[in-house]
């Protein structure tokens, strides 16, 4: 059997997924987590449900963002990979939406249409949605889609960052963090960004440079929190 069909069988995605998401647990309950604001959920809880937009590379940690009385789904990709983080985020509580948050020359390909559709539904419901900010291949540079799905959904983005002192960063594009446990952690966040009904691609503009900034920042902060520096790139 070839590598390949190895890593595409159900089976082996399910004793991945379950795996990856009980290591993630496992960090998760050994590491000392700050809050920036302090009142971090008093702030938001009053705007839900949201949007919650973070960098690629950092988003393993992400369905700990969620307490017992929050419902969120996070958008994940099609591609087999994202089939084994599938499986970690929904054991872990979260449920899932399928498909690309690219809004360039792949959005239609990748199914991004259908996804875009699922996660205005998801706001709808009033459960929290989210989703990576940066255009895949491209990191740290903001898209228009968490933009244009604020605009349409009529709900805030809340830029998010966590960052742990003890991490493993890949080699791959988005120099993506495998947290580690026995150490510190940060989850950091800031005012929402509220995208107007009306926006047009100027205002698009405005919000997606606005949310570019304010993500470099909680980012900043959240590795600075734990005595680190960002070193991506």
């Amino acid at each position: 059997m070839r590598l390949r069909d190895l890593t595409s069988a159900p089976a082996f995605q399910r004793a991945m997924g379950t795996l990856a998401a009980e290591y993630l647990r496992f960090v998760w309950l050994t590491n000392r987590f700050s809050y920036d604001p302090p009142d971090f959920y008093q702030k938001v809880d009053p705007h839900l449900p949201a949007i919650i937009a973070f960098w690629h590379g950092q988003h393993f940690m992400v369905p700990f963002l969620k307490r017992d009385y929050h419902k969120a789904k996070v958008l994940i990709s099609r591609h087999r990979d994202g089939e084994i983080n599938a499986i970690a985020a929904e054991r872990l509580g979260v449920g899932t939406v399928r498909g690309s948050g690219d809004h360039g020359n792949e959005f239609q390909r990748k199914g991004g249409v259908t996804a875009f559709k699922q996660m205005l539904q998801t706001l709808a419901q009033g459960i929290n949605m989210a989703t990576t900010a940066d255009v895949p291949k491209v990191a740290r540079v903001c898209g228009r889609g968490v933009i244009l799905l604020a605009r349409e959904s009529g709900r805030p983005i809340f830029p998010f960052a966590m960052a742990t002192s003890r991490f493993k960063r890949l080699d791959n594009w988005d120099r993506s963090v495998i947290s580690l446990p026995f150490g510190r952690g940060a989850m950091v966040t800031t005012d929402p960004i509220h995208v107007p009904a009306d926006a047009d691609d100027a205002a698009i503009e405005t919000y997606r440079v606005r949310l570019e900034a304010a993500l470099k920042d909680v980012t900043r902060r959240a590795y600075a929190a734990v005595g680190r520096e960002d070193s991506h790139g």
